[in-house]
């Protein structure tokens, strides 16, 4: 469980001194306690590991946008440190698929639903979603999709 591999590298990275490491695991383990939180009131059970990706991706995505702006307002220190954190992030993901792959379990979807336009990427994107979670980030697999209907 990917759970199991947080702890693992926290430990890991608290004996060895590793104060950035340290720090951006132990945000990662606070933003999915909040998550459970959430979930507790929900009354609909979902995978760990599932759940666990979906934090990951957002707090990846969160970062993202951050170091975009700070390099818009000229601090590429603080940009450094947010890519950084990305870095730390990343290592905890499930092995993403590659474009090709990605393509193509997309091209399968879009012809199971019998999907012909833009007016059925809603659809399209629910079965990517419920299939590929955590295999494919979901903007990259948004833009394949709409790639693809176009």
């Amino acid at each position: 469980m990917i759970r199991d591999d947080i702890k693992t590298a926290l430990v890991t990275a608290m004996k060895g001194g590793d104060k950035a490491a340290t720090g951006t695991i132990r945000l990662i383990q606070s933003a999915i306690k909040n998550r459970d939180i959430e979930l507790r009131t929900s009354s609909a059970t979902t995978d760990d590991d599932l759940v666990v990706t979906e934090v990951l991706q957002k707090m990846i995505k969160q970062r993202r946008e951050s170091a975009e702006l700070y390099r818009k307002g000229n601090r590429e220190e603080l940009a450094a440190t947010e890519e950084a954190e990305i870095a730390i992030i990343e290592r905890f993901l499930p092995k993403q698929m590659s474009d090709e792959e990605a393509s193509v379990a997309i091209q399968a979807i879009i012809a199971e639903t019998g999907a012909s336009g833009m007016k059925d990427m809603g659809k399209v994107m629910g079965e990517v979603k419920s299939r590929l979670a955590g295999q494919i980030d979901p903007a990259r697999a948004s833009a394949m999709v709409r790639a693809a209907l176009a």
